[in-house]
């Protein structure tokens, strides 16, 4: 695997990884059109957002800190924590389950194609539809709120949905306000994607870690600083902005790969 290649996964992942148009389906296409193809890619554009974790963790150092120091006499650091468990379980269970079939038969091209266009027209919908916001801080999330984002975030196990678009667009149904469903949507990949890259790498770990170390330690580095940069700019952004600029990029990108691939 050449290094220029690693860098080029590395920026990819970092730049899509948080907004709501699939990582995992940009990084697909890209290997595909540089002849990055087969079970070394599928499990390398996997291994490689963990680059894009330790971002969210350095974002939110201070805050995961006091959440992990206070939670025994705090109810909003508890509520958090239980919330995170629970919206991480239907992904952790149905992912564990399917996850061989999923990357030995949708990692393709034109399966994200279809799902990058079908994410942005829900997107569309979903943003035209919710006006009304009940909860504006991530500790107010009841159990029940949690569990139907862990199903929604469940949809995104098919490369093209998008987990952050998934777990975003959820939110907004079960009426979390737009800066508060970007917010539990990424402190939600902090155990979930750890879960997904550390199974992959275990699986993998004779093509990632003998023959491959130096390549994916230069793909983490360049998503970690890439994914850094996109946290604070996409966390400004949804403030004051809706999220059907990037339904529309989705539904465009998407009929191009469609395109380019049938």
């Amino acid at each position: 695997m050449e290094w220029w290649t690693a860098v080029i996964l590395g920026v990819v992942e970092g730049l899509t990884e948080f907004l709501p148009i699939s990582s995992t389906g940009h990084l697909i296409v890209t290997g595909h059109l540089m002849g990055f193809t087969g079970e070394m890619a599928a499990s390398f554009e996997i291994a490689i957002q963990l680059g894009a974790i330790l971002a969210v963790m350095f974002y939110y150092r201070e805050r995961l800190l006091t959440v992990m120091t206070s939670f025994p006499r705090e109810e909003k650091s508890r509520n958090l924590i239980i919330a995170l468990g629970c919206a991480f379980l239907p992904a952790a269970v149905i992912g564990l389950a399917i996850h061989s079939y999923i990357t030995e038969h949708l990692f393709s091209p034109k399966t994200v194609a279809v799902a990058l266009i079908v994410g942005g027209i829900a997107i569309l919908i979903i943003e035209r539809t919710r006006t009304q916001f009940r909860i504006h801080d991530v500790s107010e999330l009841r159990i029940r709120d949690a569990v139907l984002i862990g199903f929604a975030q469940c949809l995104a196990l098919f490369p093209g949905m998008s987990r952050s678009g998934s777990t975003i667009m959820g939110g907004l149904l079960l009426g979390l306000d737009r800066k508060t469903a970007t917010e539990f949507s990424f402190l939600l990949a902090l155990p979930t994607m750890l879960a997904a890259t550390g199974y992959q790498m275990v699986k993998s770990r004779e093509l990632l870690l003998e023959e491959n170390l130096i390549s994916l330690g230069i793909g983490m580095t360049v998503a970690f600083f890439t994914a850094l940069a996109v946290i604070a700019a996409f966390l400004k952004y949804v403030t004051t902005n809706t999220f059907v600029p990037f339904a529309y990029y989705r539904i465009v990108f998407g009929t191009i790969v469609l395109y380019l691939f049938w």
